[in-house]
């Protein structure tokens, strides 16, 4: 097998859908053996058809300890090290203003939030820390153009991704010099579905939302919509022991462009 990452074993939380997805693919591209944590029994299932077996699929929550060391003990090689971990999963909060929620609503989506976008970050990272370690491996977490500017999201949305982009840096100084930490931040994109809180009975997904990728092409300098598959070269760079040897705490920040 050739490529950037052959052979290397890769555990992807949040792959089954949008960006997850496509740098599941990329990375199979490129050599890695690939094992996924997701959490919609459809998608997992999807995924393994799709990809005719070359993914292991792991069914589970990543806020869950339980669920996390069973994707990690699976992507390891005969429990060797576990050369690079990218976190995916995430809830949107399609726009609620803080201002229009109830004290209950507010606690209810705010746990949620958090607990989906930030905790299972940290939680994988935690649990994958032992693996990572013996192979000096790596680490990406997926933010968004909303971790840095106040668009592409709601207040908790936005600030479940400035809180990721704070984990990145001290993440890098925790686990260095054994394990690289780094993080994408994709803009808008389309063609991706971004699951909305169940807290507060949010059953849309970002596909169905009128005239999204025309506000995403606008707000860009290239003026493109960026697709799934386009932020993927970025995760692959990110996870290369030779190419990404020096690389650690980055950001890389595929939107197109902010205007």
């Amino acid at each position: 097998m050739s490529g950037r990452l052959a052979g290397a074993t890769v555990l992807v939380t949040g792959g089954g859908s949008g960006i997850g997805r496509a740098v599941v693919q990329a990375y199979l591209v490129e050599g890695a053996e690939v094992t996924v944590l997701e959490r919609s029994s459809q998608r997992a299932a999807a995924l393994r058809a799709e990809t005719d077996g070359a993914v292991q699929v792991i069914e589970g929550d990543a806020t869950h300890p339980k669920a996390v060391e069973r994707a990690v003990t699976a992507a390891r090689r005969d429990g060797d090290g576990l050369d690079h971990l990218t976190c995916c999963a995430g809830v949107f909060d399609y726009y609620a203003s803080l201002k229009d929620l109830e004290a209950g609503d507010l606690l209810a989506a705010s746990e949620e939030m958090w607990r989906v976008n930030v905790l299972s970050a940290l939680l994988t990272v935690n649990r994958a820390y032992p693996a990572l370690r013996i192979a000096r491996g790596s680490v990406t977490l997926t933010l968004s153009g909303s971790a840095f500017y106040p668009e592409g999201g709601g207040v908790l949305y936005g600030s479940s991704k400035w809180a990721l982009r704070g984990a990145v840096a001290h993440l890098a100084k925790d686990l260095a010099p054994e394990v690289r930490v780094n993080a994408v931040a994709p803009g808008g994109t389309g063609g991706t579905r971004l699951g909305g809180l169940r807290a507060l009975a949010q059953d849309l997904t970002a596909d169905h939302v009128p005239g999204r990728d025309q506000r995403i092409q606008a707000a860009t300098a290239l003026e493109v919509t960026p697709q799934p598959q386009d932020h993927a070269a970025a995760y692959v760079y990110l996870a290369d022991p030779a190419g990404a040897r020096v690389i650690t705490g980055a950001i890389i920040n595929s939107d197109g462009g902010r205007t």
